[in-house]
């Protein structure tokens, strides 16, 4: 069985893969501002707390938590933060809170889990479409794409330059999922996927993934291009 975090858990995506994990058997750690929805279920399986990677204090208390394990197999860094808006109306300050979640708040999680994972260990960054070269473009998503771009380079830099010691880093983009992030950016509109559809993905792959890929960009959509 696996010790794993998961960030971005009181909803949709992250909401799931807590639950997949732990129904295995798996020790989760489910990480997100609000605790309380993945609290509620009260499994013996899953640890939670209020966390916002982008404060220094609670990095502090996610370092007091992992004394308590010996080790962290998964990290899912699954928390987003998704602006829909014209980029002229865009201010620089909503740039960097799209950035300090999507961005810099992975970087800062990364440091701090990194000591604790083995050389077989996964790092499973959670991407976008919107921020793959070449794909569709959305008006309106300046900031969360760009943002999403800059974690796949992100992920190919850090299993080049871990992949003597571990662990393997890959991203995943993901097409559109019928999440509450995804209503709130676009409402009204109806992804194919659901987020348990795209959790159980997830979850097999941060399982197995890292056997097989390392540094790698898997596009998850099934929608071309």
């Amino acid at each position: 069985m696996a010790n794993v975090i998961i960030t971005g858990c009181s909803r949709g995506i992250g909401f799931e893969l807590a639950q997949l994990f732990a129904d295995e058997g798996h020790q989760v750690l489910a990480l997100s501002r609000n605790a309380k929805p993945i609290r509620d279920l009260a499994h013996s399986n899953i640890s939670a707390f209020p966390f916002n990677l982008c404060k220094e204090i609670d990095l502090q208390k996610l370092n007091k938590f992992l004394k308590e394990w010996n080790t962290v197999d998964i990290l899912i860094n699954n928390a987003g933060m998704l602006l829909n808006k014209p980029f002229l109306e865009t201010t620089v300050q909503e740039f960097k809170e799209v950035y300090k979640v999507n961005v810099f708040g992975v970087t800062e999680i990364v440091k701090t889990v990194l000591p604790m994972m083995p050389k077989n260990g996964h790092v499973v960054n959670i991407s976008s479409m919107g921020g793959v070269q070449g794909s569709v473009k959305f008006p309106g998503l300046s900031t969360y794409s760009s943002s999403k771009g800059a974690l796949i380079t992100l992920t190919e830099l850090w299993a080049e330059e871990f992949k003597e010691t571990g662990p393997s880093f890959n991203v995943l983009a993901l097409g559109a999922v019928q999440t509450e992030m995804l209503e709130e950016a676009f409402p009204g509109y109806q992804a194919p996927t659901t987020a348990l559809e795209m959790a159980t993905y997830i979850k097999e792959f941060a399982l197995t993934g890292h056997k097989l890929y390392n540094g790698k960009l898997l596009q998850v959509s099934n929608s071309t291009p």
